[in-house]
């Protein structure tokens, strides 16, 4: 590690480091995580640091970034990174930071440059980071090759830009090949994001996930949602029903005649990619359940493709209709605060007005964004009293809560060097 990036008598976060160890060890498996992990903001460093700072994330959409030049632009934590389209279609990823004196080179979301020029002193970059131009006034014995941009891990797949800030990211080269295959049919290299939308959640980001990771509170929060949702992930769902079981092989033989990818693929705890039906009469999770576009993604022929589920931890799940996908990220900003960024991507030659309307095509997940957000800032303030304890898990309905602390706590304790705890032995969290 540099020594300039902790301060000279030690990691200040070591205490925070240990406790957050020691915790992890002693809790108990199936309840809710100590206190601390919802509203310290030592601990949330720690998060940031041992989390969203090592493990791959979803930067984005390659749609986004269609061309030679365009950018994309995010902020994790107090990183801003840059995403770009450089020659051949190779996409790249930086720091987004002039290594002249530190300013920000991209300020803007998204647009297109021909090269990266600092608005600061003018220093100029190639689109593969390499440091074309410093002037003079940095005198003859400068050495440009010394100063590009620093790289950070990237890699694409099925339409999607993971990047990781780690020296060594984790393996990921099998999701990513599976996500390909499974992401054949929609070629998203000619899709495009119809509509985005940021919220503001006033609640620690391991919340917004405990809260995506089970339908536990559907039936009583999102009417809107279950107009088209089968909240069962899979037959093997332990509340799963005959009927449930029915539906999804009559759909499973038609996904198969139709060459469509549909079977349940686990990457350990991390990375899940499954199709699911929709209720029965729906296509599309809409107000009414009817395509939300009329044109159909990629190749895709039959608008009754259900919902393939991706799911990409620590902070991503993604809904895959005929017509449209729906791809959520999730980014920590404090202890108690989180934006949630929800993107409907449809085929790039649907036109607005015509093929889709932005509001039908929005309002269900616009509903229950909002819905999640009350209930996630709820728990959050309950959380904080000094009456909170770790409460159980539903064995039945809260699997997938149970699943997400489970990886959680296993890349936490592994990236801290630490022991593992004894009730991980066995559980598949990479």
């Amino acid at each position: 590690m540099d020594v300039t990036s902790t301060l000279s008598l030690g990691d200040p976060l070591e205490p925070a480091r240990k406790a957050t160890a020691e915790m992890l060890h002693s809790r108990e498996r199936t309840f809710s995580l100590p206190q601390p992990f919802y509203n310290d903001e030592r601990l949330f460093k720690v998060d940031m640091q041992e989390i969203f700072h090592k493990e791959w994330l979803i930067a984005g959409m390659t749609c986004e970034i269609p061309a030679k030049g365009n950018f994309l632009t995010l902020q994790l934590g107090d990183n801003p990174i840059l995403v770009i389209r450089g020659a051949e279609g190779v996409v790249h990823a930086f720091h987004n930071v002039c290594r002249h004196r530190g300013s920000r080179l991209c300020t803007s979301d998204k647009g297109k440059v021909a090269k990266l020029v600092c608005p600061y002193h003018q220093w100029t970059y190639e689109l593969d980071g390499r440091l074309l131009f410093a002037g003079t006034e940095m005198g003859a014995d400068f050495d440009m090759k010394q100063y590009g941009l620093k790289p950070v891990h990237c890699k694409t797949a099925g339409g999607f830009i993971f990047i990781s800030l780690a020296e060594n990211p984790p393996a990921i080269d099998e999701f990513l090949s599976g996500l390909a295959h499974y992401m054949e049919p929609y070629d998203m290299e000619n899709a495009k994001v119809a509509v985005q939308s940021t919220m503001h959640e006033k609640a620690n980001w391991k919340l917004v996930l405990e809260n995506n990771r089970e339908c536990y509170h559907c039936s009583g929060s999102h009417p809107e949602l279950l107009n088209s949702l089968l909240e069962w992930d899979d037959t093997n769902d332990p509340r799963a029903d005959q009927a449930f079981k029915d539906h999804v092989a009559d759909s499973a033989a038609k996904w198969e005649a139709e060459k469509i990818p549909y079977l349940h693929a686990g990457y350990g705890l991390r990375n899940r990619i499954v199709r699911m039906p929709l209720l029965k009469g729906t296509v599309s999770m809409t107000m009414d359940g009817k395509q939300g576009s009329k044109k159909l993604m990629g190749r895709i022929q039959n608008p009754d493709l259900g919902s393939m589920r991706i799911l990409h931890l620590p902070h991503s799940w993604n809904h895959c209709m005929g017509d449209h996908i729906i791809n959520f990220t999730v980014w920590p900003v404090s202890a108690q605060e989180t934006i949630v960024v929800t993107k409907w991507l449809v085929h790039k030659d649907a036109v607005e007005g015509v093929d889709y309307d932005v509001e039908r095509l929005r309002q269900v997940w616009d509903a229950t964004n909002d819905q999640d957000r009350r209930l996630g800032e709820e728990n959050q303030r309950g959380i904080n009293s000094t009456a909170y304890q770790p409460g159980p898990y539903s064995k039945t309905y809260e699997f997938g809560v149970v699943n997400f602390l489970d990886w959680y706590s296993e890349r936490m304790l592994n990236n801290l060097g630490a022991e593992p705890a004894p009730y991980l032995k066995g559980v598949p969290a990479e």
